[in-house]
Order: C-alpha cells, then structure tokens, then sequence
C-alpha cells in the first residue's frame, strides 16, 4: 500500500462529495508517482462518476492553460475504465502524447468501443498521429496502418459522429483516398458534415480547396460560416481577405459572434497581405476587454510571422541560378 501520507488528503478529497475537490490538488495528478497513481486507482471505483467526470475535465483545462503539466500516466490508467465517459476524457488528456504504443490502444477504441463518443475521440487521437507521419515524425509503415484504420471507420463505422472525425482525422493525410473523401463529406445536405469537411480541408493546407472555402463562407448555416473562416486561414485562402476584412468590419455584429470574430481575426493573421494589419490594429479603438486584447496582440505577432513568410516567398530565389544570385 502507498505509504504517501501526504497522499492521502487526495484520496480523501475525491471521496468526499461535500465539497468542490480542491484545484491545488489537481497539480498532484501531474507527473504522479506510481505509488500514488496505484492507491488512486485501489480507491477509484469508490469515487462518484460526477466526481470523476468533473475531475477529469478540470484536469483537461488545466493541461490547456499550464502546457508543462502532464497527466498523461493518469490518462492512460483509466483507457481501459468501464464508464465511456470517462474513457473518452482519458483520450483528451492523452490528446498531446506522441507515444506510438498508443495507436493499437486507439485502434482497437475506434473498431469496438461500445460507445460512439469515445469512437470518436479515438479517431481525433489517431488523426495526430498521420501528422506526426506527414513530418517524418514516425515510420511509414504505422501512418499507412493508421490510415487504412480511419479510412475504413469514415466509410463503416456505423456512427456518424465517428465517421466524421475520421473524416476529420484524415485531412492531415496525403494519400490520393482522401480528397475523394473530403468531397463527398461537403457535398453532403447536413450542416456537420460540411462543417467536417471544411475542418479537413483546413488540416490539408491544399489550395484546391479554396473555391469550395470561399462559397462557405456565405452559407446560412453560422457554424459552417464559422469553419470556414478558420480554413480560410488555415490553407491560407488569400481571395477571402477582402470578404473576412468587411465581416470583421461590420459595426452591427451581435456580442454572441465574438468567438466568431476571434476566428476572423486569427485567419487574418494567417493569410496577411494588403489592409489586413490596418484592419487588425484599427480595433484597439475598439476593444474594451482585457483578454480580446490579449488575443489581438498574440494575433498581430503571428502576422508578422506571416508576413515574413510571405517576404521571404516573395524574394526567394533559386541558389543554383548565377543571373539571380548575380542581381541579388
């Protein structure tokens, strides 16, 4: 048995439904020793779903906010766990761990898992493993496993949530299956599967989507005009400046689209170009609230970075050319 004392005030503490589990306690899961990680688990089917669930989603804000915690030996305990929620919120935390030895894990979630949900997230989880292959990050062979895996739940899984995130999953991937696949997801009457395809498209950073992008962008659905925006920045669409500059611009915009207008001001920061940091910088007249600063500041920087890129786009040069070298 552990014999952490110091320990022990967390055991408590999640079996003890009478107060909130308090948030400095939360840190303790972070890196947790497999002493304490064992008498967590002994104690487990002790604890409450509503303490479980609550704990593990505070513990997924928190790995958000605080990237150099890592909850990731916690996470990977409880895969296995009986309550699918549960099981699904151990695949976010594990959302950042490249650790090959995951996919059969995942694998084997996305074909049998009985609930649909956690399908589904074990298909978000496999779908940063083809980026990983797309950079050369993990062997050929395991991308090619893995896409044939999502390949085969976009097209049968049975669940439609689970065959869009596959969906999703694969935008990341190069192999000639997937633009086929992402057409047919667009083409699709219902508002989630274009909004699924519009996320791969984004994921693909493949301009022949950008006509597809544009038309989005006017649809009457708000969350399909929403991810539009966000591929229109992430491919980047240069034709959508003027359309995302006029959207950021309009003076009746009602306060629930904010998040919508982050987007826009994000994908301005990805695409850059003419009025775009004059659109952008014109908004501090605007903005009264603290973190909608913050965020325009942090957006401002990465259109600098973009607008190096495009500089250095513009100026490159073939090394082996003497004539170029020659003017340069």
């Amino acid at each position: 048995m552990n014999e952490n004392k110091a320990f022990q005030v967390v055991l408590d503490a999640l079996l003890d439904e009478s107060q909130p589990f308090p948030p400095r306690l939360m840190y303790l899961f972070s890196d947790i020793q497999p002493d304490d990680l064992s008498t967590v688990l002994y104690i487990w089917p002790k604890v409450s779903q509503t303490r479980k669930h609550g704990l593990l989603e505070d513990l997924e804000a928190l790995a958000e906010s605080d990237t150099l915690l890592s909850f990731e030996a916690f996470a990977r305990s409880l895969l296995e766990d009986g309550d699918g929620r549960v099981r699904t919120l151990a695949i976010r935390l594990l959302w950042e761990c490249d650790d090959t030895k995951l996919i059969p894990v995942y694998k084997r979630i996305l074909s049998s898992d009985p609930e649909p949900v956690t399908r589904a997230a074990a298909a978000t989880a496999l779908g940063n493993f083809i980026n990983l292959g797309e950079l050369d990050e993990i062997p050929e062979k395991v991308l090619h496993e893995v896409e044939k895996e999502l390949l085969e739940a976009a097209h049968n899984a049975g669940d439609e949530l689970v065959q869009r995130r596959a969906v999703e999953a694969l935008g990341f991937s190069s192999i000639p299956e997937v633009p086929l696949l992402i057409e047919s997801a667009f083409a699709r009457k219902e508002a989630d599967w274009k909004v699924s395809a519009l996320f791969a498209m984004g994921r693909s950073h493949d301009n022949r989507w950008d006509q597809a992008v544009l038309g989005a962008l006017e649809h009457s659905d708000p969350g399909v005009r929403a991810e539009a925006i966000r591929a229109a920045g992430e491919l980047p669409v240069e034709d959508a400046r003027e359309t995302l500059i006029a959207l950021l611009e309009k003076e009746d915009e009602e306060e629930e689209e904010s998040e919508t207008r982050l987007d826009i001001i994000w994908a301005l920061s990805q695409i850059g170009g003419e009025g775009v940091r004059e659109a952008l910088e014109s908004l501090y007249e605007e903005l009264d609230d603290d973190e909608e600063i913050e965020f325009l500041d942090e957006a401002l920087d990465n259109l600098t970075f973009t607008e190096e890129l495009n500089l250095f786009d513009m100026f490159e040069i073939d090394m082996d050319d003497e004539d170029n070298l020659d003017e340069l």
